[in-house]
């Protein structure tokens, strides 16, 4: 019988933050860029009261996310990553990085959030653990509060599952009703909303 799937160790990201600073070339590749850029535009709301990054990894996407926010609260497993995260959003005096496990250490002492982004993160949860994580950021969102997704479509050998069975299980989720998506060869970003609807941008500014 051949093993079960699970999450990967710390020390899986703790290798890779010790053989290299940005693993993921997340800033040197124009890829990168241009899937920051394309995710901050897909986000509905001008500006979030209080957002929270899960897997922030270095924070070259906090440094682009906090500008939008008045409150970011980060976080990730290795701290090596959050120290990086930490001195890279040092100018930011509404940003705070922290080291969580999840979905063990789920920051649930810190109310809701008016924006969530799993990027690059879901597919590290194996089984049950997917359905756990999805639960947990739907139930932290505010009723009609934002989730954005983003993930690789490529498969990889040392994730438990692929990015559009992630997409999938977001889809699938009753709480969640989507309201944006960007398709491509190499990733899906998606916008959902927490409701049983997702009125457009237009709807919401009162345009229709």
């Amino acid at each position: 019988m051949s093993a079960q799937p699970s999450i990967p160790a710390p020390e899986y990201f703790r290798h890779l933050y010790e053989t290299s600073a940005d693993p993921w070339g997340f800033t040197s590749r124009w890829y990168e860029q241009r899937k920051y850029a394309l995710s901050l535009a897909l986000l509905p709301e001008r500006r979030y009261r209080r957002a929270l990054e899960l897997g922030c990894s270095i924070g070259v996407f906090t440094a682009l996310l906090a500008p939008r926010c008045d409150r970011l609260l980060a976080c990730d497993v290795s701290p090596i990553a959050v120290r990086a995260a930490g001195e890279r959003t040092a100018a930011f005096g509404h940003v705070r990085v922290e080291r969580r496990t999840l979905p063990g250490q789920w920051p649930g002492d810190e109310g809701r959030f008016d924006l969530i982004t799993a990027s690059e993160l879901l597919y590290y949860f194996p089984g049950a653990e997917l359905d756990r994580m999805i639960g947990l950021i739907t139930a932290a969102l505010h009723p009609g509060g934002t989730l954005l997704a983003v993930h690789w479509r490529h498969p990889v050998a040392e994730y438990p599952r692929g990015g559009e069975e992630v997409h999938r299980a977001l889809a699938g989720h009753a709480g969640l009703a989507r309201l944006a998506e960007h398709r491509e060869a190499d990733f899906l970003a998606e916008i959902y909303l927490r409701g049983a609807t997702a009125p457009s941008v237009a709807e919401i500014e009162g345009l229709v």
